[in-house]
């Protein structure tokens, strides 16, 4: 799935450029929400991001597509994989500027891990 968001002057660092944070507070949104968009029912923490980097720096204007996909399926956990892509203003394409692997985990009501179902994104990626 992909989605976009435009960097605004309050999501700067006092340097100028995109605040780190920013990028990874919309990150784990956007890929929780591909998540429980997948294992619709299903309450999904974030429980890690794995070896996060920041290629470029990121001006304000600049527009951001963050495309995540299915990486792995484990018994209650489930990772996408995330890359971010900034077109700037005036450019005339998009560069890669982030990239992680975001983990989530199934909870049940007591805040345990519970199965998550087997979907048919995940069993063709193994195959």
């Amino acid at each position: 799935m992909n989605t976009y968001t435009i960097v605004r002057p309050e999501h700067l660092n006092h340097h100028g450029y995109l605040f780190g944070g920013a990028m990874l507070r919309w990150v784990d949104e956007y890929a929780w929400l591909v998540a429980s968009r997948d294992f619709q029912g299903c309450t999904l923490v974030t429980v890690a991001m794995e070896d996060v980097q920041f290629r470029k720096r990121v001006v304000s204007g600049a527009i951001l597509r963050f495309e995540i996909l299915p990486d792995s399926l484990g018994k209650a956990s489930v990772s996408y994989g995330v890359r971010v892509y900034a077109d700037a203003p005036g450019a005339r394409e998009e560069e890669e500027i982030f990239s992680t692997r975001v983990t989530f985990v199934g909870l049940d009501g007591e805040g345990r891990p519970l199965p998550l179902p087997r979907l048919e994104i995940f069993r063709s990626m193994q195959a």
